[in-house]
C-alpha cells in the first residue's frame, strides 16, 4: 500500500508557550485524529523547528514555514484526504495553516 507524508505548514505556537488547558485540548484532538486513522499511521511524526536553508550557489535562503509531518498508508489520495479532513492543524479556520501531502515513491535502484 502507497505510504504518503503530510506535511503541517504554518507557523504553530510552540506548545510549551501555552497554557495547560488548551496544551491539552490541543493534544486530545490530536489523539482522536490519531485514532481514527487508526492502523494507517504509521509514523505519527514529529514537530519541526525551522533553522536553516541552504541555497544550491551556497547562499543562505528563508527555510519554509513547516510545523511537522506524518506519515500514512492509503490505498489512494482521496483516502489520504479523508484522513486530512477535520484535522486538529486546520482547526483555526482563518488561511494560517495549511496541509500538503505527498505519495512517498520506492527509491529506484
Amino acid at each position: 500500500m502507497p505510504k504518503y507524508m503530510i506535511v503541517y505548514k504554518g507557523d504553530a505556537t510552540d506548545p510549551a508557550d501555552m497554557p495547560e488547558e488548551q496544551r491539552n485540548e490541543i493534544m486530545a484532538a490530536w489523539g482522536v485524529w490519531m485514532e481514527r486513522v487508526g492502523s494507517g499511521l504509521t509514523d505519527v511524526g514529529t514537530p519541526l523547528m525551522a533553522l536553516a536553508s541552504v541555497v544550491d550557489d551556497g547562499s543562505a535562503g528563508t527555510p519554509a514555514s513547516l510545523s511537522g509531518y506524518s506519515v500514512v498508508e492509503a490505498a489512494d489520495l482521496d483516502e489520504v484526504k479523508s484522513h486530512v479532513k477535520d484535522h486538529p492543524f486546520l482547526s483555526e479556520g482563518n488561511g494560517n495553516f495549511a496541509i500538503d501531502v505527498y505519495e512517498m515513491l520506492p527509491v529506484p535502484m
